[in-house]
């Protein structure tokens, strides 16, 4: 592909998913100024479906579907995501081609009453979409009601706002992105409240015999986000993590050396395995199945196998 070419990027109609492409948009303008690059909007599964949590619906994977097909009719030459919705088992004819920096992966405590969780009054309703933050909330403060939310940023923040709940928990970066950083009352702690594997970065997908891509692509990598996802995504895979199931990933680089904890957790919160290990670099992979293969030495397996079962 040269550079005073045409590409189209997929990506969901959301306002975090439009900004996100956008940001790719602009930094492949940046880096080929002859090359036209447009957006191809299009509305998901995962958009449409509001009345129910994504674990009972199918997983984050409604949110790829349809940008794929758009990969593999034309339609599009590559596909915007944030990486967590990504599924870690991305069969061919897909590839995650590139994974760019990561912004700040931590949950985002909002509430228009209190400033932390801690500061919460018995009973009160916390909202979130996701089976990992809930069991490490319930573990926490068990006294606390933790009840769904779906929605995009706005609608989330819309039902927070008309008094559906005292407190909604959300993504810092999907936030600050949207330049809502101001409605964050704290961010939580990474001890307490472990991100989901790739939080906070986005991943470019494409099919896979479009290697014409890759080298334009190349300079939109992280190295340092890739290895940290690429041994988050491990763990998640190695697990057979989705929606389904309380999981966590999150490593970090230090002083040359990748450090990654992960746990599992039963949806009650009541029982939580953890593990951390930390290696090379080059191995990010290879650590990541190390600490799986130690959450089920200690007998995640059982959460694992349970939440399985079909409903």
């Amino acid at each position: 592909m040269t550079q005073n070419q045409k590409l189209v990027i997929a990506t969901r109609a959301s306002r975090l998913a439009l900004w996100q492409a956008e940001h790719v948009q602009a930094s492949l303008r940046a880096l080929y100024p002859d090359m036209q690059v447009e957006l191809l909007k299009l509305s998901t599964r995962g958009d449409e479906i509001l009345d129910r949590s994504l674990s009972k619906v199918g997983g984050k994977g409604l949110f790829v579907k349809e940008l794929e097909n758009a990969l593999l009719d034309g339609r599009a030459d590559l596909a915007v995501h944030s990486l967590k919705d990504v599924p870690v088992d991305l069969q061919a004819p897909f590839e995650l081609s590139t994974i760019m920096a990561r912004a700040d992966c931590r949950d985002a405590f909002v509430s228009n009453d209190y400033a932390s969780l801690a500061d919460l009054p018995v009973g009160a309703i916390v909202g979130t979409s996701s089976l990992r933050r809930e069991a490490q909330l319930r573990a926490r403060f068990a006294h606390l009601r933790i009840e769904p939310l779906r929605g995009n940023l706005d609608t989330r923040l819309g039902k927070l706002d008309s008094g559906q709940y005292a407190a909604i928990i959300l993504a810092v970066a999907g936030l600050e992105r949207l330049g809502l950083g101001h409605r964050i009352r704290s961010r939580i702690p990474v001890e307490d409240s472990l991100p989901a594997a790739g939080q906070g970065a986005l991943g470019i997908e494409i099919v896979q015999q479009r290697s014409d891509l890759l080298e334009l692509l190349t300079p939109l990598a992280c190295p340092v986000t890739t290895a940290c996802a690429l041994a988050e995504r491990a763990v998640s895979r190695a697990l057979g993590g989705s929606c389904q199931v309380p999981l966590a990933a999150y490593a970090q680089v230090a002083h040359h050396q990748l450090h990654i904890r992960a746990l599992v957790a039963s949806p009650d919160g009541l029982t939580i395995y953890r593990a951390e290990t930390t290696g090379l670099i080059p191995d990010a992979v290879t650590l990541g199945r190390q600490v799986a293969d130690r959450l089920l030495e200690q007998g995640a397996g059982k959460i694992l196998s349970e939440l399985s079962q079909p409903l």
